[in-house]
């Protein structure tokens, strides 16, 4: 199934539900495709794993849906084996055909119902549609059954440490050490923990649909096709794994480095500065005493003796979060 071909052309499949080699499949909603392997119709049904695999919530973030589409591609093809309850999600369809990050608003920003303090658009509408598909469909798990959520993205700008890992509040919820095996086996150079509730879509699964959810900054986002997959290996290696119900690899890189956020910074005045060269990466090195950011009636500066900086950006609307500060844990 070329499911980028349908998702570009504004086509549905020629069939919405179907049985393909052993499992069976459903087009939900757009972007939105449920398979379940046969074992979904024995008594063992219970024990299943949920796994949610979602890309493009921001539409110029494209490396994770082309990865997204050659698992697809293999699933049909029976070269990856079907072994978990697998939701796919392309986040915000029409951003991904005009490859642009959103329309008119940030979807990430709009879950566990902020989109309502939103005027409608394409976004929010999304935004409650997704919530709508991943409550009906979540509910029906049972307490013995465990739900991953694994939201793909790419940074839109450099990073010291390229790869990452955001967990949502409160992190202690990330307890399935299995779980967080499979973070370990993806690479990654970081793991941020959330100490405050946030609008994103990990967020939102975590809280609703009880699942062990992360947002992954695999990269620099590019343009559809530009992209070399070969090095997203490690993760597309770790997705593989869970899509199949195997073991994990061992990690080969040193140890992940972990921090937490410290403190948001909103942009509420429409003289916002950040006090950063426009292309400062991601992980930026800040000293105490330094000014981040400022506007009428504030300012950032660092307290501690250091803080790192993580997606700072001047040009977003006002009232939304123009970057994060962060404190490594040791």
């Amino acid at each position: 199934m070329d499911y980028l071909a349908f998702l570009f052309t504004g086509k549905l499949p020629s069939a919405v539900r179907e049985r393909q080699l052993d499992f069976h499949w459903e087009h939900v909603d757009e972007g939105v495709m449920l398979l379940q392997g046969k074992n979904t119709q024995q008594k063992n049904t219970q024990q299943q794993q949920n796994l949610i695999l979602s890309a493009g919530i921001h539409g110029n973030e494209t490396a994770p849906i082309e990865l997204m589409a050659e698992w697809l591609q293999d699933l049909f093809e029976g070269r990856l084996q079907l072994k978990v309850r697998l939701l796919l999600i392309l986040g915000n369809p029409e951003a991904i055909r005009q490859g642009r990050r959103y329309l008119e608003n940030d979807l990430n920003r709009m879950f566990s119902g902020a989109h309502q303090g939103f005027a409608l658009c394409d976004e929010s509408r999304r935004a409650q549609r997704l919530e709508q598909l991943l409550m009906t469909m979540m509910t029906a798990q049972t307490p013995s059954q465990s739900c991953w959520h694994y939201d793909l993205h790419t940074a839109i700008r450099a990073s010291l440490l390229p790869t990452f890992a955001l967990i949502p509040a409160p992190a202690q919820q990330a307890t399935d050490a299995h779980f967080r095996q499979s973070l370990d086996a993806a690479e990654l150079d970081a793991v941020v923990y959330h100490r405050e509730k946030a609008a994103t879509f990990s967020q939102f699964t975590q809280d609703y649909c009880g699942a062990q959810s992360v947002t992954l900054e695999l990269g620099k986002a590019k343009a559809l096709g530009d992209n070399d997959l070969t090095d997203f290996a490690a993760i597309d290696r770790v997705i593989r794994a869970a899509i199949s119900a195997q073991q994990f690899a061992r990690r080969q890189k040193s140890s992940i480095r972990r921090f937490e956020v410290l403190q948001s910074i909103l942009k509420s005045q429409d003289d916002f500065q950040l006090h950063l060269h426009d292309q400062a990466p991601n992980f930026s090195c800040l000293q105490h005493g330094q000014v981040i950011a400022s506007e009428t009636g504030r300012r950032y500066q660092v307290e501690p003796k250091q803080v790192w900086i993580l997606f700072p950006n001047a040009q977003v609307k006002k009232g939304l979060r123009a970057g994060l500060i962060l404190g490594e844990l040791v």
